[in-house]
């Protein structure tokens, strides 16, 4: 299991557009992937889930992910929420 703080620098933060395309994302890889914020953790390939988070700009989020491609994920994950 490898995890990761990553601040988001996506200018709008999460909102429903940008966290389809974070779900697209992560629902890519095997391994299993969730986000936690304040002790509250979600599913990242659940896009209700995630659109609970309520996750703007400037706030920081651990991406957690575990299985045989986890890195790759959080590597992808963190490029993305960083607006690579």
């Amino acid at each position: 299991m490898s995890s990761k703080t990553v601040t988001i620098k996506l200018s709008s933060g999460l909102e429903a557009r940008p966290i389809a395309m974070l779900v697209q994302i992560a629902s890519q890889f095997e391994s299993s992937i969730y986000m936690e914020r304040e002790a509250r953790k979600v599913n990242a390939k659940s896009i209700m889930g995630m659109m609970t988070m309520g996750l703007n700009a400037g706030e920081q989020v651990t991406v957690i992910a575990n299985g045989s491609d986890e890195e790759n994920a959080i590597n992808e994950l963190e490029a993305f929420l960083s607006g690579n």
